[in-house]
C-alpha cells in the first residue's frame, strides 16, 4: 500500500465516527425534542451537519474505492454502515485493521523482507 492510499483510508476513517455520532444525535436531540417539546430549533442545525458529514464520508468512500480497487461489496458494505445508526463505530475498526497491515506489508517491502 502506497502513502497516498494509506492516506485516503486514515481521511476515510476520521469522517467516520462523527458521521456515525450524527445520525443518532440528530434522530434523539432533533427528532426527539421536536416530538416529546415540540422545539424544532435542533433539527435544522442538526441535519445541516449530518448533511454534509455523510456527503463526505461518502466522497471519501469513492476516493478509497479508487485508489484500493475494492470489489463492489465491500464498498456496499462501508455505505451501509453509512446508514446505520452508530455503523461507521464497526466501520472505523475495520479500517483501523486495514491500515495498520497495510503500513506492516509496505514496511516489510521496504525492508525487502518481502516481495508483494
Amino acid at each position: 500500500m502506497d502513502i497516498k492510499t494509506a492516506a485516503a483510508l486514515h481521511r476515510l476513517r476520521l469522517a467516520s465516527v462523527p458521521e456515525a455520532i450524527s445520525f443518532p444525535a440528530l434522530l434523539i436531540f432533533g427528532t426527539g425534542f421536536r416530538l416529546a417539546f415540540d422545539y424544532d430549533a435542533l433539527v435544522m442545525p442538526l441535519g445541516l451537519i449530518h448533511g454534509l458529514l455523510f456527503i463526505t464520508y461518502m466522497v471519501l468512500l469513492l476516493d478509497v474505492w479508487n485508489r484500493t480497487k475494492w470489489p463492489f461489496k465491500r464498498v456496499a458494505f462501508f455505505f451501509l454502515l453509512a446508514i446505520l445508526p452508530f455503523g461507521g463505530l464497526y466501520g472505523d475498526r475495520v479500517l483501523k485493521r486495514e491500515e495498520e497491515a497495510g503500513v506492516i506489508a509496505a514496511r516489510a517491502r521496504k525492508e525487502g523482507i518481502v516481495n508483494a
